[in-house]
């Protein structure tokens, strides 16, 4: 399933490394063991890369080990793991409370909107003229809905 740049691309790099073959047979042999030469120095100068494997520690069965032993269990993480600081796990919580704050800020709206509902009402039913059935009435909030 490759598409047709990939394999152009593909056939282009065949072509160039065919043509670079048959040109290196006709090479005299101080331009071949300069560039050998020169090959040798770059490995020679290039950086060795770290090697990191993944590391996969039994949490829960040292955490359920040390807790039996009535010691704090071990934190387990990589060696080469940079501990967080304050302020990133500061980072790391902020949204959360972000969130909790407009959550209670959007209860106290709701609150306030339902509060101005009812205080409507009272004022409509304080200065209309109803007759009394009506005060008496389970359905009056709709009454007054309606009414509108």
């Amino acid at each position: 399933m490759s598409s047709a740049p990939d394999t152009k691309e593909l056939e282009f790099a065949r072509q160039l490394r065919r043509a670079l073959d048959e040109t290196t047979a006709s090479l005299p042999p101080a331009t071949v063991d300069r560039l050998a030469a020169a090959r040798q120095a770059a490995l020679a100068r290039k950086k060795a890369e770290p090697v990191s494997a993944p590391v996969f520690a039994p949490v829960l069965a040292g955490a359920a080990a040390s807790m039996s032993a009535g010691a704090p269990a071990p934190e387990f993480r990589p060696a080469n793991a940079p501990r967080r600081s304050p302020l990133r796990r500061f980072a790391l919580a902020w949204p959360l409370a972000a969130l909790v704050v407009s959550l209670v800020a959007i209860a106290y709206w709701e609150d306030q909107q339902r509060t101005a509902e009812l205080a409507d009402i009272d004022a409509a039913m304080l200065s209309d003229d109803l007759p009394l059935n009506a005060y008496l009435d389970h359905g009056f909030n709709a009454y007054l809905s309606r009414a509108r």
